[in-house]
């Protein structure tokens, strides 16, 4: 049974050696363009869209900067690590909701307004407590419950 393993065994080492080479000549020749694009430029700063860095982020963060730094890259290595450090940053903020309380209606605050001009002996507690008892809660507590007991 070994036997008729060995020449599978053959093809099989054959076809990596093969395709371990075509991948080779791939990767020198993709090397060598991006020398030559870099000479065209010639110090000339590329203009790369968000999309554009976000797949070259993820594509660099998966060589790692001593890979990066052996090749010919079209940017630093340590920039492409700074895109993939705002694209996580980014993946991981979410939208947040404005500090503080939601705002008062504007016919609520008119209505208080009302109330203290016509009520020039209630205090804040007494306005809150008459707007509680008409359906309207202006503050987190509702109405706190007389103090005098």
């Amino acid at each position: 049974m070994t036997n008729a393993l060995q020449p599978f065994h053959v093809l099989v080492v054959s076809l990596a050696v093969w395709l371990n080479r075509h991948q080779q000549a791939v990767i020198e020749y993709l090397i060598e363009e991006n020398r030559v694009l870099k000479e065209q430029l010639e110090g000339q700063r590329l203009q790369f869209t968000d999309e554009q860095r976000m797949r070259l982020a993820v594509k660099a963060k998966v060589l790692g900067r001593r890979l990066l730094d052996e090749l010919e890259t079209l940017v630093t290595p340590g920039t492409l690590l700074a895109w993939h450090l705002k694209l996580i940053a980014k993946k991981w903020t979410y939208a947040r909701k404005g500090p503080g309380r939601p705002r008062i209606a504007q016919e609520i605050v008119d209505l208080v307004l009302r109330m203290a001009r016509e009520n020039a002996s209630w205090g804040y507690d007494r306005i809150q407590g008459a707007l509680a008892n008409l359906g309207h809660i202006i503050a987190p507590g509702g109405s706190r419950p007389d103090k005098r007991g």
